[in-house]
């Protein structure tokens, strides 16, 4: 990727933009006095080692991952998926060359927890439309902001991301930028690793003890005594034979002791005994700092875990919501979109496994007139059937606008059906017309003659 011309100009006017940035002279410590007292928290790379952490981390990344991409489109206040004919779709469908979605979403909320901030380069084509995009590490990314207020970003050499040039400096606009919450500077996010670093760094120490604490067999060291005074040497020779044949992997064989030696073991601490108590804690710790659900790590279920729906709910609202909102926007910016189209994250995903969940809520939304029958088979992985693409409701439901009819109907009137009133009583029959006297005469003629013929 080449320097375009119009940055030459710019290059020495651009100020660096670091973590450290808003006070650069403040000490940072993990607890107060660590400084001086050379108390210092691990790496990224190795709180990764600690399983909370890990947990908490790749937990976050894989549930906003499973989420489907979906282009959507405002059609008179209604927002429609599309599903063909879009430029758009391509690089929602297949972000890069050597990444699929999954995997993409998953390098991408990565890199934010991990170090506050994703980094996305973008390529495009001669229409100037958004094909590929690249999560970068965020290590070799920094952040240039120029006299105007410009901001820049200065790249390091990534063949993978088809960055052929080292130290080369892009617009804002070729990239996006995810952050987490900036504490000091609205371009940098903090990690939450910031905030649970001691702890992490506490559960690793715990777990490196336990390891060699357990590596005996639980038995703790002890002091093996003699009645009387014994020489330098031989003491050194007692205590490495004693070590060698009754430590380690050999803890648990019978030792005979003579010439009165003696072994007495020494108890456990207090301290000791809390090590499970402690490890809970920096684990309830870890995943405050991650907003992560602590039963998500083994911790007890909260009063309404017999509803599925309200844990993911919950977690949802906690934790995920501001991920995949921002991460909506910034493709939303990032790819260019019209104002009426916009990216969607399909949250059916996370209930992808409640069946029961989804049936209930399918079946109401159904029974409701809310959904069309085809459009909850959708949701449930069903083909369209005859009649089913048209919301139903009972027919005894009345419309608002009948019950006002019905309301507003004289006395008498049977609100019996809501779609007609009961009919009106039938008018009395006309009264017989008045014959004249030849037909009176025929008349009575023709009775007469009946009568006979009876």
């Amino acid at each position: 990727m080449r320097l375009p011309k119009f940055l030459t100009k710019f290059m020495s006017t651009l100020t660096r933009v670091s973590s450290s940035w808003a006070w650069p002279w403040i000490v940072r410590e993990s607890t107060t006095g660590a400084w001086q007292t050379n108390v210092t928290t691990d790496a990224n790379e190795t709180l990764l080692t600690f399983s909370t952490i890990y947990s908490c981390v790749t937990g976050i990344a894989s549930d906003v991952a499973k989420m489907r991409i979906k282009l959507d489109r405002d059609e008179n206040g209604i927002w429609v998926e599309v599903t063909s004919g879009s430029p758009w779709l391509p690089v929602l469908r297949k972000p890069n060359h050597f990444q699929n979605r999954i995997r993409f979403l998953e390098s991408w909320i990565v890199s934010k927890l991990l170090n506050g901030n994703a980094y996305v380069l973008k390529q495009r084509d001669n229409r100037r439309i958004v094909t590929s995009l690249y999560v970068l590490d965020p290590t070799r990314v920094v952040v240039l902001v120029a006299e105007d207020g410009g901001v820049y970003y200065q790249l390091r050499q990534d063949y993978l991301s088809q960055q052929d040039k080292d130290q080369v400096v892009v617009p804002a606009a070729e990239i996006i930028h995810d952050m987490m919450c900036p504490l000091w500077h609205p371009l940098i996010g903090v990690s939450p690793l910031y905030a649970c670093a001691l702890s992490g760094t506490m559960g690793n120490k715990i777990m490196n003890a336990s390891t060699g604490f357990f590596t005996n067999r639980s038995m703790p060291g002890g002091v093996l005594t003699a009645p009387g005074a014994i020489s330098n040497d031989t003491a050194a020779r007692l205590k490495a034979a004693f070590e060698a044949n009754f430590s380690g992997a050999n803890s648990g064989r019978l030792a005979v002791l003579g010439d009165g030696l003696k072994f007495e073991a020494m108890q456990l601490t207090a301290e000791q005994s809390q090590l499970a108590e402690q490890l809970k804690w920096t684990t309830s710790d870890i995943a405050r700092a991650f907003h992560y659900p602590e039963f998500k790590l083994g911790a007890a279920l909260p009063p309404y875990a017999g509803n599925v729906e309200a844990l993911i709910t919950d977690y949802y609202t906690a934790c995920l919501q501001i991920l995949v909102e921002s991460l909506e926007l910034c493709l939303d910016e990032g790819l260019e979109l019209p104002r009426d189209m916009g990216t969607e994250l399909d949250l059916d995903g996370l209930m992808r496994m409640d069946t029961l969940g989804l049936y209930e809520a399918n079946g109401k939304a159904v029974g409701a007139g809310w959904l069309a029958p085809d459009e909850a088979r959708f949701k449930a992985n069903y083909r369209p059937v005859a009649g089913g693409n048209t919301p139903y409701l009972q027919q005894q439901y009345w419309s608002l606008e009948q019950l006002s009819k019905r309301d507003a109907a004289p006395p008498g009137i049977s609100p019996t059906s809501p779609k007609t009133p009961p009919p009106e009583p039938a008018p009395p029959p006309p009264p017989p017309k008045a014959l004249d006297p030849e037909d009176e005469e025929l008349l009575g003629y023709a009775l007469a003659r009946k009568e006979l013929i009876a």
